[in-house]
């Protein structure tokens, strides 16, 4: 299965993008970004993940020239949630916020609603029924169309599902950091999408011995096997692997094509 429907009506490529790694200043190295943005698309990839805390807003700002307007069928998703403080960042989730993040994310993107809208972080000082009614609302008001959530437990998932509609989360996982394993079964079981962050960082600088095996086997990269160890881990996975580079892009995009034995599957411990 190449493709996974985000909340049941919203299909994408099963190995998405992501846009955080890309150079936003101006210069050679923007130019080189929008090349790999557009390349991205090029090559099938339909899902492109970004947010306002990635160059506050500049991140979204290279995306849309890089693409817009935007081919049929690709999603560019963003974060919310998260605001810039001084130096540093800080959460913020407040309704009155989040209507103004969400409305500043449409202009930057250039679109009049973004179908899929993430809470980057839920914030520990605005209450949950708050934060999930205001994206409620936005949704209703169609500004965004559907809501997603990142870095939460199993727990606060549940919590969620009981205020709103949730079509994916968004939390660290890949094959050599399970932390949120419980997660990603209770997403499956709900037929939530899962967008593992950091999706190849751990097989791709310390593989153990069976992923260099397995990668040797087969010919590809640790990284590539990384990758194809999370397709094959469930139907509601979608890595979003994010790099500056046109050759790590199609490299990471061909571990679509990487074929895992239940054997493959055994040695690197599914």
């Amino acid at each position: 299965m190449n493709e996974f429907a985000i909340g049941g009506d919203l299909p994408v490529h099963r190995l998405g993008f992501g846009a955080m790694r890309l150079p936003t200043e101006a210069g050679p190295a923007r130019e080189d970004a929008i090349a790999v943005a557009r390349r991205a698309v090029e090559l099938g990839i339909t899902l492109i993940d970004t947010a306002h805390l990635y160059g506050w807003g500049a991140n979204e700002e290279l995306l849309a020239e890089a693409l817009y307007p935007y081919p049929d069928g690709l999603v560019v998703t963003t974060k919310a949630g998260v605001l810039r403080s001084g130096d540093d960042w800080k959460y913020d989730a407040r309704p009155e916020s989040l209507r103004v993040q969400v409305d500043e994310g449409l202009r930057r993107l250039r679109v009049e609603r973004i179908e899929l809208l993430q809470l980057h972080r839920l914030d520990p000082e605005t209450p949950l029924a708050d934060q999930l009614g205001a994206l409620r609302d936005l949704r209703d008001e169609g500004k965004i169309g559907r809501i997603g959530l990142s870095e939460v437990t199993v727990d606060e998932l549940a919590r969620a599902r009981e205020i709103v509609d949730i079509a994916s989360v968004q939390n660290r996982y890949s094959l050599l950091d399970r932390e949120y394993e419980a997660v990603l079964d209770a997403c499956e079981a709900a037929g939530i999408a899962f967008l593992p962050w950091r999706p190849v960082l751990g097989a791709a600088t310390s593989a153990t011995a069976a992923i260099e095996a397995v990668a040797s086997e087969l010919g590809v990269t640790t990284a590539q096997v990384g990758l194809a160890w999370l397709l094959a881990r469930s139907p509601v996975m979608v890595p979003i692997p994010g790099t500056a580079n046109i050759a790590h892009l199609e490299e990471n995009f061909a571990a679509g094509d990487v074929k895992l034995t239940d054997e493959h599957l055994m040695r690197l411990g599914t």
